[in-house]
């Protein structure tokens, strides 16, 4: 099976490397060679607002308080949260807490 891959456009497999870049023989398209490794990477790597790298089953301390959007719910600054899972989107942490099940993003959390 060929390292290269298939072009991202028309998902055929007549392409070949052409100096930085890959090059679709079908429909011309090029894509740099650097950003098909990193598709190719299926860890997505998060890190909490120190630069600690957050994995499933960590647990985290909020950093500021957070409001809840569409509720009078707020998240206190110093709540921990155990046993959170990494998403993929804008909100990368998923979790569940006492109020019920957010979607945080990491740069409002602490690793414990």
């Amino acid at each position: 099976m060929s390292s290269v891959p298939s072009c991202p456009v028309c998902t055929l497999e007549n392409t070949y490397p052409d100096g930085d870049n890959y090059i679709c023989a079908d429909c011309g398209f090029e894509w740099p060679q650097t950003a098909a490794a990193e598709e190719n990477n299926d860890e997505r790597i998060v890190k909490d607002s120190n630069g600690n790298v957050l994995a499933d089953g960590d647990a985290v301390v909020l950093i500021k308080d957070l409001k809840v959007k569409g509720s009078s719910t707020t998240l206190k600054q110093g709540t921990k949260i155990k046993s959170i899972r990494i998403v993929g989107g804008d909100h990368e942490v998923d979790c569940k807490m006492d109020g019920g099940s957010f979607m945080l993003k990491a740069c409002y959390l602490k690793k414990v």
